[in-house]
């Protein structure tokens, strides 16, 4: 757990359901990983911004983040698996997407296009029946 925002990280822990037998009712492992999105001092506007946009699925209406995780039996590594998938989440929304670069299908990529549909519908035309 080396994440740089984890000083505003907010943890919550709770009862589990699942696997896990007496230990289930006895131990808080489901944790509920809280990140205020919109009061962080580690993120400036256009950084909110863009985080509230590409994670609006995930944001209440308080500008909260919610991550749960509930699928170990131990508290700390449901901890570790809810800021790593933070981190992986924050990382996502600053990754830009290459623009496409629009090509035309060369002449004989054409050609062989053409040429499959014309064997293919004479493998058809063999098929029907003569009258």
């Amino acid at each position: 757990m080396d994440s740089p925002f984890l000083p505003e990280l907010k943890f919550k822990t709770s009862r589990s359901g699942g696997k896990g037998g007496q230990n289930v009712n006895k131990v808080s492992t489901k944790v509920e990983l809280n990140f205020d999105v919109k009061g962080s001092a580690m993120l400036n506007d256009e950084q909110k911004a863009v985080i509230m946009e590409k994670l609006a699925h995930r944001i209440n209406k308080e500008g909260v983040l919610q991550i749960i995780v509930q699928e170990s039996r131990s508290q700390l590594a449901n901890k570790e698996l809810a800021v790593q998938r933070f981190d992986a989440l924050i990382k996502a929304c600053f990754v830009r997407k290459k623009k496409r670069v629009k090509t035309k299908p060369s002449k004989a990529m054409k050609a062989k296009r053409l040429e499959k549909k014309r064997k293919h519908s004479e493998k058809k035309k063999e098929r029907r029946k003569v009258y």
